[in-house]
């Protein structure tokens, strides 16, 4: 199908972003992305919206232009970190916003489909070429001793994947979504926030400084909604730290590895 799209509403590092059809967008990936990325893709969102979690409904695969798309339900919204950034007396009720979502997120159990936290955490830490031999072989150790879990996980949990929309909040950007122990998600998002706060990723230091206020209360939120397990998320934040370094970001490596290190 050759069809005139007009202007890219959104351009990512995998794809472009087009307004399509009624009420829909169209996700139009790169030629260099694999197909069965996107058959995965779509079979995640599937799996996630039948879980009644609030995200855009998925569509379909479509071939345009000699490439191929995924359709999903268009959602009007900004994301959670851009609307703290210009309004930052939010921060308080967003931090606590992100947290009952998160919550929400972690009483759902296993789904069909969706791989498995343990061997994604493997995976990476086993290609994290920042890794010394010895503190790879540690890390791997630390993680076969950490308990399994059943619970659905997103796996990139933040406040730019989360949508400001009119009548509630959406969570978007479920490619990296897994089955394991909710503690593990939970320290993926805290390894997240704090290194781009630590490295000043965002190149702004007022919003470096709030999103440190933004991760205590989001942290002190979840867990009175979810108590216990203080200690296994602590037990956590080195074994996620070391896996993150697979993503090779030389602006974080130093500090992940710092933290990969520590005993706790």
């Amino acid at each position: 199908m050759n069809t005139s799209l007009g202007k890219p509403i959104a351009l990512g590092r995998t794809a472009e972003i087009y307004a399509w059809g009624n009420g829909q967008i169209l996700k139009l990936f790169f030629d260099w992305f694999p197909f069965e990325d996107i058959q995965y893709e779509l079979r995640i969102a599937k799996a996630i919206e039948a879980s009644g979690l609030p995200v855009p409904a998925a569509g379909e695969i479509i071939q345009i232009n000699g490439r191929t798309g995924l359709t999903y339900q268009r959602v009007e919204g900004v994301a959670m970190l851009a609307v703290m950034a210009k309004k930052p007396w939010l921060l308080p009720r967003f931090a606590r916003r992100m947290a009952e979502l998160h919550a929400e997120m972690h009483a759902n159990t296993a789904k069909l489909g969706i791989p498995n936290l343990r061997q994604k955490l493997t995976h990476k830490i086993n290609r994290a070429e920042a890794l010394t031999p010895s503190l790879r072989a540690k890390t791997l150790a630390k993680l076969e001793n950490m308990p399994e879990g059943d619970r659905l996980c997103h796996g990139d949990f933040h406040p730019a994947n989360i949508l400001v929309a009119e009548k509630e909040e959406i969570i978007i950007d479920w490619i990296d979504a897994s089955v394991g122990n909710p503690l593990a998600d939970l320290a993926r998002t805290s390894i997240i926030i704090l290194g781009a706060v630590n490295e000043n990723q965002l190149n702004n230091p007022l919003l470096n400084i709030a999103l440190r206020s933004f991760h205590a209360k989001y942290l002190r939120r979840y867990f009175a909604l979810r108590p216990g397990g203080e200690a296994d998320y602590q037990r956590w934040l080195p074994i996620v730290a070391a896996a993150r370094l697979s993503e090779n970001i030389p602006e974080l490596e130093k500090w992940l590895i710092a933290q990969a290190e520590k005993e706790i």
